[in-house]
This record gives C-alpha cells, structure tokens and sequence, in this order.
C-alpha cells in the first residue's frame, strides 16, 4: 500500500500527485478511499454511536442484572443452568450490533444515491460502481466490529463474560453483515425512501430482536414461532455468541451450519448489492 501511504503524506503537506498516479491510486484503492471517506462521514453522529456502543450495554447491563435477571435467577434458577445476565448478554451484543447494521445500510445508503449524490462524484472518477460497494461493505464492518468491541468490554467489565469470549466481537460483526448487506443491496433499488425503511424496522427487525432467542431459549416459544429464530441472522449469531460466551453445548456441525449460514447471507447480500451499484452508478 506505499502509493496509498504517499498519496495521503502529499495531501496533508498540501501536495497533490500528478493526475495518471491519481487515476491509478484510485482504480487500486477506490475500495478503500469509499471506506475512508465513509468511516469519516460517520462523525457527523459520533455521539449516537457512543450511545449505542457504550451506553447501551451499560443499561442493559443494570436492567437484566438487577431488574429482570434477578427476578429469573430468583423464580427459575437461571437459563441454561446459567445467570440469566450470563445467557442474556451475548443475545444483547449480536442483537445491537445487527440493528446498527440496518441502520448503516438504509438512509445512509439512500444519502449517497439520493440527497447528497455521493456515490455518483465516486463514479464519475477512475475508481467504479464496484469499489463504491465494496467500500460501504467494508467502513460498516469496521464500524460494527468496533461496536462490538465496545459492548464485549462492557460485559467484561462486569464479568458477565470472560476475556476468552472475544469471538463474539467478529461473530457479531458476521451477524450484522448477514443482515446489512441483504438490506444495503434492497436500499441500492430504491429511487425514493418512501416508507419501506419503516417497515423494516418495524415488521422485520423488531420481531428478530424480540423471537431470536435474545431474552429466552428458541425452544421454549411456540413451536409456530420459532421460525422466526430458524431464519434470523440474530439466532444463528446468539447461537455462535453464546458457545464463546459461556460454553453453550453445539456440537462443531452445528456452529459451522450456524457460521455458513450467516456467510451465506453475508456473500448473496454482496452478490445482489455490487450489480444493484452498478447498474444504477452505470460503471
């Protein structure tokens, strides 16, 4: 990556490269200029995702470990023959980093199609509708492993999980792209936001976080919803999280099932993602 170290040494003496080094810089590293810029664009709400990184788990923390946790410990002895914070936690992390995927993929990726237009600047350069995919796969992975990251360390702080749990970061990092890049090659379609943003949320999202098998075993719901787990990225991650998180008893057929299925998901949103960019950006 030396000619991508250099082109970012010259920018900041206030240099510039000559124009064929430029175009060439960009048709080898335009994947990562759109990260870059991306992960830089993602300031503008630099205290939402502290919330959602640092605060969040904090609270869900407090609420399961001495709110409803104690009242399940005290009445059930627990889940799995665990602290309900213990099996809970891992459920939390996957599910919070799988909903900020959603949100990474939606508006921001309509922002750059729709209101700002930045993804056509990017596609009128050397770089391609390819490496504008390609980057906004990427920045939002970074984005989640972070995430991820932040939340795992909240739950070691309070030894709700062990310092051999750290799977559970790229686990939930796995979960989230099984999720968003599906969701980011249906924004790509879209000419107008409309309504159907909302109705992900709403009709998608919310019955993953709240039939996954985040609060309670898959098992113990009604064998007609339970469906809702089989096919959700959230379940197949929870599942994973919590083999990490405290031993969760899968044999190493079903954690691979688990993981191939959410990189299954992971590889078709990217296969219907990069076309979708390039048929709208028209390179």
């Amino acid at each position: 990556m030396t000619d991508l170290i250099d082109s970012n040494a010259l920018a900041c003496s206030g240099r510039a490269l000559p124009a064929d080094l430029q175009a060439r810089n960009v048709r080898r590293w335009g994947w990562w200029y759109q990260a870059e810029w991306r992960l830089q664009n993602m300031r503008a709400y630099w205290s939402a995702m502290l919330g959602a990184s640092v605060l969040t788990p904090l609270v869900y923390v407090l609420a399961m470990g001495l709110g409803l946790g104690t009242l399940v410990d005290a009445s059930a002895g627990g889940v799995d023959g665990m602290p309900y914070l213990t099996f809970v936690g891992p459920g939390l992390l996957i599910s919070t980093v799988v909903m900020s995927a959603v949100e990474e993929m939606t508006y921001p990726v309509m922002e750059g199609f729709k209101w700002r237009k930045l993804y056509w600047a990017r596609a009128t350069s050397p770089g391609s509708a390819t490496q504008v995919a390609l980057g906004e796969l990427t920045a939002v992975t970074i984005r989640l492993l972070a995430q991820g990251l932040a939340f795992w360390l909240v739950l070691l702080a309070f030894g709700v999980a062990g310092p051999g749990s750290w799977p559970m970061v790229v686990v939930g990092a796995l979960a989230g792209m099984a999720f968003g890049a599906p969701v980011m090659a249906f924004a790509a379609t879209r000419e107008d936001e409309g309504n159907s943003f909302s109705l992900i949320q709403r009709f998608v999202v919310m019955p993953m976080f709240l039939f996954a098998g985040t609060f309670f075993p898959l098992d113990s719901m009604p064998w007609y919803l339970q469906w809702i787990g089989w096919i959700s990225p959230m379940w197949h991650g929870n599942q994973v999280a919590r083999v990490f998180a405290y031993g969760l008893p899968l044999s190493a057929w079903q954690i691979a099932g688990h993981v191939a299925f959410l990189a299954v998901l992971c590889a078709a949103g990217a296969a219907l993602g990069v076309p979708t960019f390039v048929r709208r950006l028209g390179r």
